[in-house]
């Protein structure tokens, strides 16, 4: 067919603009949405006239538009599953579309003239609120595609003219009657659907141009954000070669593996190499946030004992205590608790949890580490003696780049990455982590776990390896 070769004239675009593929899904979305809205006023409608007027006229009229909205469905079900785009497949979902509507707006009409021609008497109130029922519909849920609105308007203005035409035909009363006055009606009837659509298309052209500037907007911040990213990525990697070189010969002229060190320049070298400690911690978090954030960090799944975890876990930063001259106490359960998880990634959550609540501890203080069962999921909670967190601080806590106190005076260092990394790496275990906390009483910061392995016998290498691809993929 002519219409459908890309050389004819574009006559789809009396039916939208370019984004007709966009168009016609929408259209095709509010017939499915609306479908038993529609069909409780054709049913109420079908009734109501079978009770007054012929039923079998009524019902065969109703079977014809059912008939229709069956045809409306099959096509909208086609269309919902389309998702490549070519211009031919648009331009026949469009004349299907198109080929609907015209049977639609028919069969309303059809059944709509058939209860009109049974009131011998005049006055057609019923028909012709019904009609007026659908064109309003008609104007208020299918703005989407101007030109196929106004197909359905077009027939339902034929109809409300013949039959406010039909009694000034066939009795030819004088410019006074009530058949007049019930035609001139009508025009008016007309006039407001006909407003009442532009209106409705008038919105729908603002959320669309709304919806494309935020599309708009969106690409922009992927671009960005993707620039970001390989910023990070770039800078990250390029300082940490030369930045390990730095930190390991500083803790080689410290630890007088290069000959004694001057008096004089002990304080300066200690701080050196606490700042390239520092340093080098800050480039393996922006690192890790890269890897997650671009999906990139593979975790390997196995069996853990959790009460080994975190045995490990604080026996790797015992060192860090006793410089702070924090006394570490545990709170284990008599038997052991086994969960599915990454080992050297749930030891990263650990050392962030431990290394915090020691941080925002005072010396001599005590921080508690605590295994249990909360429900049927295994918690690790750790416990410090600090100053607590202020209510609403959540977002701060787990958020990128920011702390609680973040001022320029804080006492605690930091980059303001762990909380928000040890969040991705848990969330990733399908576990969640959290906080307790009371202003200058302390905080409580807990990790929870299923700790009940899917599947098989939970040391199976079959159940570890279906772990392993489920949170991979």
């Amino acid at each position: 067919m002519a219409f459908l070769d890309d050389r004819a004239p574009n006559w789809t675009e009396w039916f939208g603009t370019d984004d007709l593929d966009e168009r016609i899904k929408d259209y095709v979305l509010a017939i499915s949405k609306l479908v038993w809205q529609r069909q409780m006023i054709f049913i109420a409608a079908a009734i109501l006239s079978a009770f007054y007027f012929d039923p079998v006229t009524t019902f065969a009229g109703y079977s014809a538009v059912l008939f229709t909205e069956l045809l409306d469905l099959f096509l909208a079900r086609r269309v919902m599953n389309w998702t490549e785009t070519d211009r031919r497949k648009t331009r026949l979902f469009l004349l299907g579309v198109v080929a609907n509507t015209v049977l639609s707006a028919s069969a309303i009409s059809f059944f709509v003239i058939s209860v009109a021609l049974q009131q011998v008497g005049g006055g057609h109130f019923t028909p012709l609120f019904f009609l007026f029922a659908a064109s309003l519909f008609a104007a208020m849920n299918n703005s989407q595609m101007i030109g196929v609105l106004l197909v359905r308007l077009a027939i339902y203005g034929c109809t409300f003219i013949f039959i406010a035409l039909y009694d000034v035909i066939l009795f030819k009363p004088p410019l006074g009657s009530a058949a007049w006055l019930e035609f001139f009606t009508i025009v008016f009837v007309l006039y407001f659907i006909v407003d009442v659509s532009l209106v409705f298309y008038g919105q729908y052209q603002e959320r669309l141009q709304q919806m494309l500037k935020i599309k708009e907007e969106n690409e922009r911040t992927k671009a960005a954000y993707e620039i970001k990213s390989q910023f990070l990525s770039t800078v990250s990697h390029e300082l940490r070669t030369p930045l390990t070189s730095i930190k390991a010969s500083l803790e080689l002229i410290n630890a007088g593996a290069l000959g004694e060190v001057p008096p004089a320049l002990e304080p300066a070298m200690n701080i050196a190499a606490k700042n390239a400690r520092r340093l080098s911690n800050l480039i393996d978090d922006l690192l890790d946030l890269q890897k997650i954030e671009a999906g990139e960090m593979v975790f390997h799944f196995e069996r853990i004992n959790v009460r080994e975890l975190v045995e490990e876990a604080i026996e790797s930063t015992k060192g860090y205590a006793d410089q702070l001259k924090i006394n570490m106490i545990t709170v284990f359960p008599k038997d052991d608790i086994f969960i599915a998880g990454d080992h050297s990634r749930l030891m990263q959550v650990m050392a962030n949890l431990l290394s915090n609540a020691l941080k925002f501890s005072d010396e001599g203080g005590t921080v508690q580490v605590r295994i249990a069962m909360h429900g049927a999921r295994a918690r690790i909670s750790v416990r410090d003696e600090g100053v607590g967190i202020p209510e609403n601080s959540k977002d701060k806590v787990f958020g990128k780049f920011s702390q609680v106190d973040s001022s320029d005076v804080r006492r605690i260092g930091g980059t303001g990455l762990g909380m928000s990394i040890t969040k991705q790496i848990v969330e990733r275990h399908e576990g969640t982590v959290d906080y307790e906390s009371e202003f200058g009483n302390g905080s409580t910061f807990y990790v929870e776990f299923d700790c009940k392995l899917p599947g098989k016998a939970a040391n199976s290498n079959e159940t570890a390896l279906d772990e392993q691809k489920a949170a991979n993929a």
